[in-house]
C-alpha cells in the first residue's frame, strides 16, 4: 500500500573516542528533522550538543557483542570495532524493537555530512522500492536503507555464509562487497565476482535479479577529496551547481583534522576544499 509519508529511522554504532567530525555530522542531522537518528556508543561526549532527532545510547563493545549473541542464536566473536561493520545488515533484527514504529530503518557511519535525504529519498522511491543504495554499482556501509519487514531484517541469512562472517572475528567487509570494490565499479556481473564469502552486495543483486526483493541503485553521493563543496542550512551543492546526498569524509579526515578539536563549533554554512573545511 502506497503512503504520502514514511517514517525512517538511522543507526550508527561506534566504539571508542568520537571523532572530530562528529560534530558536523550532527550539524547535518538537525537540517533533516523528520528523520531519527541512534546512535549507539560508549562515547557520550555530543550527547548534550545533539539535536532533538538525534538519540545517544549507552553501549559498549562487549555490551554489543552480548547482544549480537542473543538476537543471532549462535556465539559471535567481535574483538574489535571495525568488526562491527559486518554486522550492519543485522540491525533491523538486533535493534527490531527500536525501530517498529519506522517505516524504513538504515544503518550510517558519523564519517558523512547530510544535504537534504529527503530530496533525494523521496516518498515515490520509497513506495516502490524496498532497498535504497546511494551508489550504482555496489552497497555502502556509510548508508542504506531497508523498508522494515521481516523479509528485509532477515535478508543477511540469504548469504550462504552469514554464519562463518558473523561467528570469526576476521572483517569481511559483509555489509558491502568483500573488498570486490574494484570488480563492481567496473559492471562485472555479480556471479563473476570471486569472493571469498557471499557478502551483501552479491545477496542484494541476486535477490532483486530474481525478483525477491526491489531495489534501487543509482550515484548520490560524492566521496573523495574533490573539494568545491558548500554545506549551507542542511543542503550540499557540489561546485554551486549539483545538489547531493551526503558527502563521505572517507579520504578527506586522512588529510584534515582542525587545529583545535575540542573547540569545535559549526556554523549554519560552511566550505569543503580538497584539504580543509572553512
Amino acid at each position: 500500500m502506497k503512503k504520502e509519508h514514511h517514517n525512517i529511522i538511522l543507526i550508527s554504532c561506534y566504539f571508542g573516542k568520537l571523532p572530530w567530525y562528529t560534530a558536523h555530522f550532527l550539524k547535518s542531522c538537525s537540517y533533516n528533522r523528520d528523520i531519527q537518528f541512534l546512535i549507539f556508543t560508549d562515547d557520550l561526549s555530543y550527547q548534550e550538543a545533539a539535536p532533538e532527532n538525534v538519540q545517544f545510547t549507552y553501549m559498549t563493545l562487549e555490551d554489543f557483542n552480548i547482544l549480537a549473541t542473543q538476537k543471532l542464536s549462535f556465539t559471535t566473536r567481535i574483538d574489535h570495532a571495525y568488526k562491527v561493520c559486518d554486522f550492519k545488515p543485522t540491525y533491523g533484527l538486533m535493534f527490531q524493537s527500536e525501530i517498529q514504529d519506522y517505516d524504513f530503518w538504515g544503518h550510517i557511519d558519523l564519517d558523512i555530512i547530510f544535504g537534504n535525504i529527503r530530496f533525494y529519498i523521496s516518498n515515490d522511491l520509497l513506495n516502490e522500492f524496498d532497498l535504497i543504495a546511494v551508489r550504482d554499482d555496489f552497497l555502502t556501509g556509510y548508508f542504506l536503507l531497508y523498508r522494515n519487514t521481516e523479509k528485509l531484517r532477515m535478508m543477511f541469512m540469504q548469504s550462504k555464509d552469514y554464519r562463518r562472517v558473523l561467528s570469526e572475528p576476521k572483517h569481511y567487509c559483509f555489509d558491502e562487497t568483500n573488498f570486490c570494490f574494484k570488480e563492481f565499479m567496473h559492471n562485472i556481473h555479480y556471479t563473476k565476482v570471486k569472493s571469498e564469502i557471499e557478502s551483501m552486495t552479491h545477496v542484494v543483486m541476486r535477490l532483486h535479479e530474481a525478483g525477491y526483493i526491489k531495489a534501487y541503485f543509482d550515484f548520490h553521493i560524492i566521496e573523495g577529496a574533490y573539494g568545491k563543496l558548500k554545506w549551507n542550512k542542511g543542503r550540499l551543492m557540489y561546485k554551486n551547481k549539483y545538489e547531493v546526498l551526503l558527502y563521505h569524509l572517507i579520504l578527506f579526515k586522512t588529510i584534515y583534522t582542525p587545529r583545535n578539536i575540542g573547540k569545535i563549533s559549526v556554523k549554519d554554512s560552511f566550505r569543503i576544499s580538497n584539504t580543509r573545511i572553512y
